[in-house]
């Protein structure tokens, strides 16, 4: 008998329903973005062998399908969209419907062979809600500052001060949950041993950076989107850039970069040493970043807290 197989799933998401394409056969169905939907998916799915569940981020509506895949123990993959439907037009699919983007997002899997994500603790899932929460009200915090020190009536200024007690209100909520799970709370105070980084930040990589401890030096760059992307052509050798990644983890660096270059002696050292040797701030900045990076991904690997001797 032949070797099975191994079958690549794709699944376009939508608020209301998934469209799910299974390839090589190019079989295709639909079912609710339910529990219930999901629980017939895994179902239909339980005769093959699969390789990898490819889906697009869809910010809230992928969530649940996630969670079920990843009780149901299938190796699940998510992709950006704009690199999703890049690989669309690099293979000539030009039409855009569910049922195409599903059986496009399976193709992308067996083509591209994505590896599958490593799945996320539910208390680190739960965490990811309020942080994201929290960035959004810090975000407006200073416009609610600025309405309350004007407000006129009584109203008014108690629901800013109101909005303004929920940012404390989501910290107390993280504190809860890191509490209560053991391996968090290590990899958190981890974090949080390392000058520079505060709660806010620690929060951001805890559930942004899930991955830090299992990766190289470079992976790690690469994840957060401060690897250096060359530009190279023939005998040109053009400008590098860092793009890609994960925006709100490399703000959070980038926040936390201003701090060392200013209290961290030895930060500070290579900031100006940079500076001095004609390099851009920026690009001594993103050099502080990804120190800061490096360091915490090896911590985390070697389960150990910051010390003035580590390296």
């Amino acid at each position: 008998m032949g070797a099975t197989v191994a079958r690549n799933v794709g699944v376009d998401i939508s608020k209301d329903t998934l469209d799910v394409a299974i390839h090589p056969e190019g079989n295709g169905f639909r079912v609710a973005n339910t529990p219930e939907g999901h629980r017939a998916l895994i179902k239909r799915l339980a005769g093959f062998e699969i390789a990898r569940i490819v889906f697009e981020v869809t910010g809230a509506y992928h969530r649940l399908l996630q969670k079920a895949l990843v009780e149901a123990g299938l190796p699940w993959v998510k992709v950006n969209p704009r690199q999703a439907r890049r690989f669309a037009q690099a293979a000539g699919k030009l039409a855009k419907t569910d049922r195409c983007d599903a059986l496009m997002l399976a193709r992308m899997g067996a083509a591209l062979e994505l590896e599958p994500n490593l799945p996320v603790s539910p208390t680190v899932e739960t965490m990811k809600e309020f942080v994201n929460a929290r960035h959004a009200l810090v975000k407006d915090r200073v416009a609610a500052l600025n309405r309350q020190a004007i407000a006129v009536s009584t109203l008014i200024k108690r629901q800013l001060a109101q909005r303004l007690r929920q940012i404390e209100a989501i910290d107390k909520r993280l504190k809860t949950l890191r509490k209560a799970d053991a391996d968090v709370s290590e990899r958190f105070d981890i974090l949080t041993s390392i000058p520079s980084f505060g709660e806010g930040t620690a929060n951001v990589l805890m559930v942004e950076t899930s991955e830090l401890g299992r990766l190289d030096h470079q992976q790690a760059a690469s994840l957060v989107g401060l690897a250096p992307v060359a530009n190279d052509s023939g005998q040109t050798c053009g400008k590098r850039s860092i793009r890609g990644g994960r925006p709100r983890a490399r703000q959070a660096l980038y926040m936390a970069a201003l701090s060392a270059i200013r209290f961290n002696p030895q930060l500070k050292t290579k900031y100006q040493a940079l500076i001095k040797a004609g390099k851009p701030a920026k690009v001594a900045l993103v050099a502080v970043m990804t120190k800061l990076l490096i360091l915490a991904n090896a911590l985390i690997r070697d389960n150990r807290k910051w010390a003035p001797t580590a390296p």
